[in-house]
């Protein structure tokens, strides 16, 4: 019997606050995991565990890391109790080789993994082992490996990536006025129209997406956008693309979601 293709997920995670908040982003990640075929297993991919060299969780209960400060005590006392796997962390050495990939047993699910899986699986009874960005790595690196975790999709393991196509924390509009930035809206736009495109890494545009005028004030630092590429790395031809929520919040805060497959 052929196993059944999981989908991948690029989910823009926004506030730490979405972790405890009802909103329709929240709504639509929970969709999602109620929607989405079940997968035996999930590989998370957060801007928030950006690294020098390459790391996977491989310990059997990771921990639920709070990184993160200023926020109520409710969100700190969150706990988000998935298993990790041992089996597969080891089977993503094999197979994102020749990269050197390290066993990690310190990290543990930080927020940009739980705070979007405990809105798809609120039991926490899937296993996740998260996979680090290497920063020191070209843009095109991350696309390519996509393409090398897209065999895993085949058996049984979803890819669940977590950042923000705009991430500019520096001019967010504080003050409750959520205009846009026209940088922000060219920006984010100029991801929509370029999802579709298949591509090598080399010449797809998101790859070189350091080519838009916004983007250097879109992304001052690239994280947050570096995981939307293992998504679309890992997209096969016959995959359909769609957009299950986006929205920008405090003006400079892309919570754009793609779905792969």
């Amino acid at each position: 019997m052929s196993q059944l293709r999981m989908p991948a997920l690029f989910l823009g995670h926004g506030s730490p606050m979405n972790a405890l908040e009802e909103n329709r982003y929240t709504a639509a990640w929970r969709h999602l995991g109620d929607t989405l075929p079940r997968p035996r297993a999930i590989i998370a991919v957060s801007a928030h565990w950006y690294t020098r060299g390459t790391a996977v969780t491989a310990m059997a209960q990771p921990e639920t890391i709070h990184d993160f400060g200023g926020f109520p005590q409710a969100l700190f006392d969150t706990r988000y109790p998935a298993p990790g796997s041992p089996e597969l962390a080891q089977q993503l050495v094999e197979q994102l080789a020749p990269v050197a990939v390290t066993l990690d047993h310190e990290w543990g699910l930080d927020h940009g993994s739980w705070g979007v899986l405990i809105k798809m699986y609120p039991e926490a009874d899937i296993p996740v082992v998260q996979l680090s960005i290497d920063g020191t790595k070209p843009v095109a690196w991350h696309f390519e490996m996509g393409q090398k975790l897209a065999a895993l999709r085949n058996q049984g393991v979803m890819i669940v990536a977590s950042g923000n196509v705009v991430h500019n924390l520096r001019k967010v509009r504080w003050d409750g006025n959520n205009e846009v930035y026209p940088w922000a809206s060219s920006f984010e736009q100029f991801v929509r129209d370029n999802l579709a495109v298949q591509s090598d890494a080399a010449s797809h545009p998101l790859v070189n997406f350091m080519d838009h005028p916004g983007a250097a004030l879109s992304n001052p630092t690239p994280e947050h956008y570096l995981p939307l590429l293992y998504v679309l790395g890992a997209r096969q031809p016959d995959d359909a693309i769609s957009i299950p929520v986006d929205g920008m919040e405090m003006g400079a805060i892309s919570m754009l979601s793609v779905q792969v497959g």
